[in-house]
């Protein structure tokens, strides 16, 4: 069909407005006052030097301040904003006109989110399992981890701002109920909270043991991805099928 947008340039036009909304200096500063919290404490923390086991103390730290608060709650911020900003606002009608699939609208608006996420995530992360003093083991284990967790969360949440109002307070309470409290109490809803999969990597690669770590590295690394895969083909059918005029 002639005058169709290709894949790849529908993927680079959406790229390029939804980066451009997304990049906010409220939302920016906010997330990177987190992330320096979470370094501050990293650098509290290795000073103090007081523990018997530096990687235990290290690896409990990147978890708990990085993979419970600081990577779903950047991914969720920037991800449900990607696609739900342009809803509200109406300027994904501007997208929906233009004669290309939908799949590709989707794929930018994730890639815009994870162009954010990443490096306000993997940057104070990265920075935090360094000075902790816990070895070069935590800190690959943190860059895997980070990269996983956020390509997960993002795909996740680009699906929720699409599909629901008041993304961000549906996103935290996935974040705080499900993944913070229910995952504990039954391996179905540990399977469905991509903190496990996280913590999971952090002990496959340090050694030690984390609630919900319990899952080989490979099914850690490769569950996530499939599941993002999964959020984002769930997305284009339901950007297909909404009306967005």
């Amino acid at each position: 069909m002639s005058g169709v947008v290709p894949p790849v340039a529908a993927i680079r036009l959406t790229y390029r407005v939804v980066l451009r909304q997304l990049i906010t200096r409220g939302r920016v500063a906010a997330l990177l006052l987190v992330g320096a919290v979470v370094t501050v404490v990293a650098v509290a923390v290795g000073a103090a030097d007081t523990t018997s086991d530096p990687t235990e103390t290290g690896v409990r730290l990147i978890s708990d301040l990085g993979f419970t608060t600081l990577v779903p709650i950047v991914a969720l911020v920037f991800a449900s904003a990607a696609l739900g900003d342009l809803r509200e606002d109406g300027t994904l009608v501007y997208l929906w006109l233009r004669p290309m699939d939908r799949w590709p609208v989707v794929v930018g608006a994730w890639l815009a989110a994870l162009t954010v996420s990443l490096p306000l995530t993997l940057i104070p992360l990265t920075l935090s399992s360094a000075v902790v003093g816990s070895g070069s083991g935590l800190i690959g284990a943190t860059v895997l981890a980070g990269i996983v967790g956020v390509v997960a969360y993002s795909a996740v949440f680009v699906l929720a701002g699409l599909m629901l109002k008041n993304a961000i307070v549906w996103g935290l309470g996935y974040v705080l109920i499900w993944e913070g409290i229910v995952a504990a109490f039954g391996s179905f809803a540990a399977k469905l909270a991509i903190r496990g999969y996280t913590r999971s990597i952090l002990t496959a690669i340090t050694d030690v043991d984390l609630d919900l770590g319990d899952l080989n590295l490979t099914i850690a690394v490769v569950m996530p991805l499939l599941a993002a895969g999964v959020a984002l083909a769930l997305a284009s059918i339901r950007l297909r099928s909404m009306d967005v005029a």
